[in-house]
């Protein structure tokens, strides 16, 4: 057994909650991506982690799962689950966990922010406070009034949780629909972003010119809701790892009853994406503020366009990743690819946008505490602040494993 009281092959990953003593970064100068490629991705987090926030005395212990075995123990974070009521009664749904810079995810059609759970917990491990966000209509969170027929309602809804919770900047991830939802929310209030990831995001020209099509011929737009039906009823992972199966099957079960009970909430955010406009204004917006943006998208999404990514991440002169095999909803299937190309992006614009961003709160972010950057981005009375569990992390049973696709990480189109 260690000093904590975990067994000899815990995984222990470091969290800065007291005084420290700055580290170096890890990596050699002449340590290329490829010579990385083998480490595990919470080991690439620590070690990206060095050159944003410093490591501490007091360690706690990190989430895996998913992908090929790994030896070690791992273990993971509370996660809160809230229905939030805005000062004008809507409820919204939310999910949080962990301290530090705030990381809004916003879920894809269909889905709801605690499906992403498993993903939530290893974010968590990387020095952010995850905040899960159901949109209107899912989840936990109440359809619009007007009916919510289109994504500028959502986008307003969602500024509107952010600024009653207290967050006032956030880096933004979106999945599918959330990507959508995200991107028009940073392009028309661009001061709430410090950098914005879109996974499979229906923004871009391609994804444009197909709505334009179904306007003009229905049936293809129908086509895209069954690749859609089809993509998430094989997402589960049932024959390559039986595991991941059971445990998305627990979260999945909830929401695919509440879809069963109540189907027409659906109908709004369905309208919303067939009478989505043009997306090519709000990627370019975030280019002139100069937003990090990287468009993530797997080279097995037949309902959204593996071409839809690279237009949203040349119009926003971001950065552009391939995900080799992923699927649509490759985010549920594998919880590690994400957080693995996130610690990765660390070491490029997001994580200088991550240390420009402490320092300007008056942080030094070699040096700057948890409990520091808590209460500088994020004001005493913050409702987030009270809503967020204890850092606590339970040991599990289950071993570490390595992401299940691989994926390549291109610098910004010109």
């Amino acid at each position: 057994m260690t000093e904590t009281g975990f067994p000899d092959d815990v995984t222990i990953i470091p969290v800065t909650v007291g005084h420290v003593v700055p580290l170096e970064p890890e990596y050699d100068d002449d340590e290329s991506r490829e010579d990385r490629s083998h480490l595990l991705p919470r080991e690439r987090a620590r070690r990206a982690l060095s050159n944003v926030l410093p490591e501490a005395e007091t360690p706690v212990v990190g989430p895996e799962s998913e992908g090929a075995a790994e030896r070690g123990l791992v273990a993971a974070p509370r996660l809160a689950r809230h229905v939030f009521r805005l000062s004008d009664g809507h409820e919204v749904g939310v999910t949080v966990s962990g301290r530090g810079v705030p990381l809004v995810m916003v879920h894809g059609f269909t889905a709801e922010g605690f499906l992403y759970a498993q993903t939530l917990s290893r974010l968590v491990s990387m020095g952010f406070k995850v905040v899960a966000i159901d949109t209107a209509n899912h989840g936990s969170t109440q359809g619009l009034p007007s009916g919510g027929a289109n994504f500028g309602e959502y986008a307003r809804l969602l500024g509107r949780a952010l600024d009653e919770l207290g967050i006032e900047q956030a880096f933004f991830v979106g999945h599918s629909m959330g990507g959508r939802v995200i991107t028009q929310l940073c392009a028309t209030e661009p001061e709430r972003a410090i950098g914005v990831i879109l996974i499979d995001a229906i923004v871009g020209d391609a994804w444009d010119r197909l709505v334009n099509l179904g306007r003009l011929f229905p049936p293809a737009m129908a086509g895209v809701v069954v690749l859609l039906a089809l993509d998430a009823m094989t997402t589960p992972p049932v024959l390559k790892n039986p595991e991941q199966a059971v445990k998305l099957g627990r979260l999945l079960a909830p929401t695919l009853v509440g879809h069963a009970v109540r189907p027409w909430r659906l109908l709004g955010p369905a309208v919303s994406i067939l009478r989505s406009r043009g997306s090519r204004w709000m990627l370019q917006r975030l280019a002139q503020e100069e937003i990090p943006v990287v468009a993530v998208h797997g080279t097995r999404d037949f309902a959204v366009p593996l071409q839809t990514a690279k237009d949203a991440a040349r119009q926003a002169k971001g950065q552009f990743v391939v995900i080799d095999g992923a699927n649509h909803c490759w985010p549920l299937r594998d919880p590690e690819t994400l957080p693995a190309i996130v610690s990765d992006l660390l070491h490029g614009t997001l994580g200088e946008a991550y240390r420009q961003v402490v320092r300007d709160r008056g942080l030094e972010p070699d040096l700057a505490r948890l409990d520091e950057v808590e209460r500088a981005f994020y004001a005493p009375d913050a409702p987030i602040r009270d809503m967020t569990p204890a850092l606590e992390f339970a040991p599990l049973a289950a071993r570490r494993r390595r992401p299940a696709y691989d994926y390549d990480i291109k610098p910004a189109l010109p």
